[in-house]
């Protein structure tokens, strides 16, 4: 997969996550807050800055 894919990829999950735990209001969800932190670290890695994605 391509640099430029990859990244893609990665935020197209990050936005998926981001749609989840809105749909999830006020519900703790541990294993969806890691797998968020997760993806923002490899999107900070790549030079991604999340905070223009996020809702």
């Amino acid at each position: 997969m391509a640099e430029k894919e990859s990244i893609n990829f990665t935020i197209d999950t990050y936005m998926n996550l981001q749609r989840i735990k809105k749909a999830n209001k006020d519900h703790e969800n541990e294993e969806l807050d890691y797998q968020l932190r997760g993806v923002i670290a490899k999107l900070s890695s790549m030079g991604v800055n999340v905070e223009d994605i996020t809702l």
